[in-house]
């Protein structure tokens, strides 16, 4: 892999975290326009959205060589349960929107409040999306620096001692 190559893979991972930021928040002001004061399930709904917010700004400030070894495995868990959820609520959201709206103690009239809803839908599939975009794109960056030793693992293309392959992912001990 070239440096170019890595370059490109990081700022498409810093990319897609802006765009994950930008779409939360929006979904968090949604929510919020349905209700001022959200009920158990909306706080529930905004927390999934603080979290997402919160693995974002992590992985985009982390997401140097340096430092990607050390946050990465936190990253990938709080990235792959939040794709779950998002996942999840997205499917709630088109298959019971009535019913959703119900648990959101929505106080604006049924069709504004299920357009806003679906609107928010969209929103969570995005996020969804590109929640595994990201974990790819951070996996290929874990990658590139196991390649060039950002672990002290590898130099040049060679492995300095057997008892560092221990800590390497399966796949990458092959």
């Amino acid at each position: 892999m070239s440096q170019q190559h890595q370059y490109n893979i990081h700022k498409a991972f810093l990319f897609c975290n802006y765009i994950l930021l930008s779409a939360s928040s929006s979904c968090i002001s949604l929510t919020l326009s349905l209700n001022l004061f959200p009920s158990i399930c909306g706080i529930f709904f905004i927390l999934l959205h603080a979290f997402t917010i919160a693995g974002a700004v992590s992985a985009s400030a982390s997401s140097s060589i340096t430092t990607l070894t050390r946050w990465y495995s936190a990253h990938m868990v709080v990235t792959v349960l939040t794709a779950i959820f998002q996942g999840s609520v997205s499917v709630l959201i088109f298959t019971r929107t009535e019913d959703f709206l119900v648990e959101l103690k929505s106080y604006v009239r049924e069709e504004d409040g299920s357009v806003i809803l679906k609107l928010c839908g969209g929103l969570t599939i995005l996020i969804f999306l590109l929640e595994w975009v990201v974990l790819i794109l951070a996996f290929f960056l874990k990658c590139y620096s196991y390649h060039e030793g950002g672990d002290g693992a590898m130099r040049s293309g060679k492995v300095q001692n057997q008892e560092d392959l221990k800590d390497w992912p399966l796949s990458l001990q092959l």
